[in-house]
């Protein structure tokens, strides 16, 4: 046998042996297929951390979840290159987080997905210019979604490129104030397939620009013109679009009452419509209006003076009505009957800072409209007790039901919401004389998702208990100065409520760290509010940060025990923390710099932080790469370099500087609300 061929067979026999002796460890998860993978990521879309836990598996897992993902919301557009490297099948990328997006990064965007991308929300980004629209434009060319929103710099230069995307179909250039007639002309003209378009508050939009665009574009289901100097010339051409079904005239003061009534055609198709704030509407003009869409289901009037007895009268041919807002509308007695007795497919009714609303009315039309789903009554000061018994025993499949600063209301009343209302999701019950009895008989709507009872200064842990032990799908709880609250009453919340997202505990004065080592068990939380609370110290953070990996929102203004130690656990753990209020903390540099190294820090304010130097803080803003917004007092101004200023400005963020006189003490809670109500009665 020749020397080579021996050499190869002893190699071959010398590696039988070793697999024998150290054979490959297969992990069970390879032999999933993909389309089982798939579903897994399916129902992990909620979470990011447990995505990522999933992508580190295994080399295969890790791939599959690139290719898996299709929404993305980054916090930094200068990894936007290495990360669409990684993900290269996005298809809905929103980079409302990224502050500043310069032409090149939407060019490196472009290049990326230019096949895959089918939306892309820019709205409140800055820095791009019409070169980085005309990039996405010219490779992405299955675009169908753009929000360009709140970039009042941005002009026609902009919507002229959103013109050439032939496949667009719904664009919002809202606040876009520099735009006009003849940039909307370009967006009518060169999407032909567009369904919905936001001009809201785009000044220089008038008549020209929005019959250009009911002429061209056909297909339009949505159209909102709010804020806009159009006139009663433009509206047959909108009341001709065959499949309109949207359409939103907010504060459009140049229309009044007689481009409605002249109006010859309406429109078949409508289904929304929201006339609230136009002032020089009359009773007659929503009645024309009224009689030419029959086929409505939500009409806002919010704000407009001339809603009375004879337009609520007249929509009883409003068969198909369902939702009706009137807030700060003058609804009386006799407006509310007349309501009653139209509608008969009523659903949700807001009637928020109607002063007009007394027992009687709620009464009437509760009775009639017994299938309400969704009530508001927020601010009806002269409702009773009354009231309640009738929209609970009427209104049984009520799932919202808002009635913050209705003071008349008693424990009687409360009693029978959580005895007729088992359907009840959110409850909003804020400024009003709740107490103990009346907060426990409420633990009977075991449904509920959101509780806000803030300023209810007469409840305590006796009530919250029992809310803890029958509300295990409560996402959003609201105690905001609820001062008769201890850690004996959160431990509650906490233990049984798993799926709490948000809870508000400013100004509850009783509460300590074990309250946050309790909540340290829910971890969904993502938005903690503490401010006040003068027995936090970092002890408790910690704890929250430790446990709470998806806080995104954290307010310790006031909370003077909390110091560096705090800030480097939320350095730690803390990577989706954005929001953040240090105000009168005991915060020091060190601190500072070490949570400025969280990249995905976007917005903090930090009043009165004795600690704090000039230099230190420079350092900072030097460091924290995501800031977008900045709140400090006006002294530092002229103590940081104003090079270095104008510097973190160029990346994306703004200052605001205050002018805030230090507080020691802040006023108590019943002397506070006392204050509040006084000043509603002026």
């Amino acid at each position: 046998m020749e020397p080579e061929k021996r050499m190869d067979k002893r190699i071959r026999v010398d590696l039988n042996l070793e697999l024998e002796q150290n054979p490959i460890i297969i992990s069970p998860f390879e032999s999933l297929s993909e389309e089982v993978l798939f579903l897994i990521l399916d129902l992990l879309n909620w979470n990011p951390l447990d995505r990522k836990s999933f992508s580190l598996v295994s080399r295969s897992f890790y791939k599959l979840e690139s290719c898996h993902r299709r929404w993305l919301t980054p916090l930094r557009s200068d990894l936007l290159p290495s990360i669409l490297t990684r993900y290269s099948s996005i298809s809905h990328l929103n980079l409302t987080l990224c502050s500043r997006l310069t032409d090149v990064t939407l060019a490196s965007i472009a290049s990326l997905l230019s096949s895959s991308l089918r939306s892309i929300n820019l709205s409140g980004s800055r820095s791009y210019t019409h070169k980085g629209i005309e990039c996405l434009a010219d490779k992405c060319f299955n675009l169908e979604e753009i929000d360009v929103s709140i970039r009042v710099d941005l002009g026609d230069e902009v919507a002229a490129a959103i013109g050439k995307m032939v496949k667009m179909e719904r664009v919002n250039m809202g606040r876009c104030r520099k735009v006009t007639d003849l940039g909307i002309g370009c967006i009518a003209v060169g999407c032909p397939n567009l369904k919905l378009l936001s001009v809201k508050g785009c000044v220089g939009v008038t008549d020209l620009g929005v019959k250009l665009v009911a002429v061209k574009c056909t297909k339009l289901k949505s159209l909102d013109v709010s804020f806009t100097m159009i006139t009663k010339k433009c509206l047959p051409a909108i009341m001709q679009l065959p499949n309109l079904e949207e359409f939103c005239m907010t504060g459009c003061l140049g229309i009044d009452s007689k481009a409605f009534v002249i109006l010859k055609q309406g429109c078949n198709t409508l289904q929304a419509l929201d006339m609230s704030n136009c002032e020089h509407m009359t009773d007659s003009g929503v009645l024309s209006i009224l009689q030419k869409c029959p086929n409505l289901f939500h009409l806002n009037l919010a704000s407009c003076s001339s809603v009375n007895v004879s337009i609520l009268s007249g929509l009883k041919s409003m068969c198909k009505l369902g939702s009706i807002k009137l807030d700060g509308c003058k609804v009386t007695a006799s407006g509310l009957k007349s309501l009653s007795n139209s509608c008969i497919s009523l659903k949700e009714l807001s009637l928020s800072k109607c002063l007009g609303v007394t027992d009687e009315g709620i009464s009437v039309i509760v009775a009639k409209h017994k299938d309400l789903v969704k009530l508001d009554v927020t601010c009806c000061r002269y409702i009773t007790d009354e009231s309640l018994s009738a929209i609970t025993s009427s209104c049984t499949s009520l799932v919202s039901l808002r009635m913050e600063s209705c003071t008349k209301l008693s424990s009687k009343g409360f009693w029978l919401i959580g005895q007729c209302c088992p359907k009840l999701e959110e409850l909003d019950l804020t400024d009003n004389d709740l107490d103990d009895e009346g907060l426990r008989s409420l633990a009977g709507c075991h449904n509920l998702v959101s509780l806000k009872i803030g300023i209810c200064l007469r409840i305590t842990d006796n009530g919250l208990i029992p809310i803890g032990h029958s509300c295990p799908r409560l996402q959003e709880l609201d105690l905001y100065r609820a001062i008769g609250i201890t850690d004996k009453g959160v431990s509650a919340i906490a233990d049984g409520c798993p799926h709490l997202e948000m809870i508000n505990m400013a100004y509850c004065t009783n509460i300590s760290d074990e309250s946050l080592k309790f909540l340290s068990k829910c971890s969904k939380l993502c938005i903690l509010e503490i401010r006040g609370c003068l027995q936090v110290s970092s002890a408790g953070i910690s704890a929250i940060a430790a446990g709470c990996l998806l806080l995104s929102k954290l307010d310790v203004k006031k909370c003077c025990e909390v110091n560096d130690a705090a800030m480097f656990s939320l350095a730690r753990y803390s990577h989706n923390l954005r929001q953040i209020h240090l105000s009168y903390c005991s915060v020091t540099d060190a601190g500072l710099l070490v949570l400025a190294c969280l990249g995905s820090l976007q917005n903090v304010t930090m009043l009165h932080l004795s600690g704090v130097s000039p230099k230190g803080l420079a350092t900072a803003l030097l460091m924290c790469h995501g800031l977008t917004k900045v709140k400090m007092h006006s002294s530092f101004k002229l103590s940081i370099p104003q090079a270095l200023i104008e510097h973190v400005e160029s990346r994306g963020c703004s200052f605001h500087w205050m002018n805030k006189p230090f507080q020691v003490d802040f006023e108590s809670s019943e002397l506070w609300k006392q204050q509040s109500h006084d000043l509603f009665v002026e």
